[in-house]
């Protein structure tokens, strides 16, 4: 008679390790269903989703959707929110792609902003604060979690305001682990635009492209961006040349912005100039 022995197969789970990520608070984004606790903000108001107090389209921060924190007067200088474990932001490893954070702020005072990563069993390194420098506009702040280098993190802590506080404080934050945003200057008055001298026609007859040009080989880098801040063009030769297209298609008529850093390997790079230029098709 033939005995058949049944062997437990023992499976060993690994985790995935996935970020939710970025943060934009919109209805059908990341964020605005997650489990937000507050801690230590007197009643501990919740955390709540609302139009953005500046949402100019072409501004810093067009997002339709903002989270909103309101800092009681009696609230503790650390009071904040936290994700839950396990949850939300997801099981994640700091490495050279997340390390530095960044948050999208709107503020009425100058105060420092903290950020805290925290493990499964509540260890953690504790936050890391910057200050915002602007108020009443919206502003990117970085976060470097750079000695965090190989950890593992399941839950994200938000200190909006850390400071002891006389007066309730609103603040606004957004785009949690978003890409870095480079600013452009504010759109210029089309009718008193001027065509600066480094600038000619690229005299096609057609296209009536202003395209930058090196005029001297001192300038070292080129970018071009449009009036929201997308870059379409960078160039590190001198004689690079932007030939007003985007990924191979004509770029859309409009006003673009320029910018030159200029210097070489003997001194340090002088200060960026901006410039508009007028594109016509």
């Amino acid at each position: 008679m033939k005995k058949h022995i049944l062997l437990p197969l023992l499976l060993a789970a690994t985790p995935i390790l996935a970020q939710n990520a970025p943060v934009d608070f919109e209805p059908n984004g990341i964020g605005q269903l997650w489990n937000w606790k507050v801690f230590q903000n007197g009643s501990n108001p919740p955390v709540e989703f609302v139009p953005n107090p500046d949402p100019d389209p072409n501004g810093y921060n067009p997002s339709p959707t903002v989270a909103k924190f309101t800092a009681l007067s009696q609230g503790a200088p650390f009071a904040g929110c936290e994700t839950q474990h396990g949850a939300d932001i997801g099981t994640f490893t700091i490495d050279n792609s997340n390390k530095i954070i960044r948050v999208m702020v709107y503020k009425n005072t100058i105060s420092d902003v903290g950020i805290k990563l925290v493990r499964f069993d509540n260890w953690s390194l504790g936050e890391i604060k910057v200050a915002n420098t602007k108020i009443n506009e919206w502003e990117q702040l970085e976060f470097d979690f750079s000695d965090h280098f190989g950890l593992t993190y399941d839950q994200l802590v938000f200190f909006p305001d850390f400071r002891g506080r006389s007066q309730t404080e609103i603040i606004y934050f957004d785009n949690i682990f978003s890409e870095q945003y480079t600013p452009v200057p504010p759109t210029p008055d089309e009718a008193t635009l001027e065509l600066p001298t480094i600038f000619t026609p690229n005299g096609d007859g057609v296209n009536d492209l202003y395209a930058p040009k090196m005029s001297f080989a001192d300038w070292a880098e080129w970018e071009v961006f449009t009036r929201n801040g997308q870059r379409v063009f960078y160039g590190q030769t001198v004689d690079a040349t932007w030939d007003g297209t985007v990924n191979g298609r004509p770029a859309p008529a409009g006003v673009y912005f320029v910018r030159a850093r200029c210097g070489n390997g003997d001194t340090s790079p002088e200060p960026e100039a901006a410039t508009a230029v007028h594109l016509q098709r």
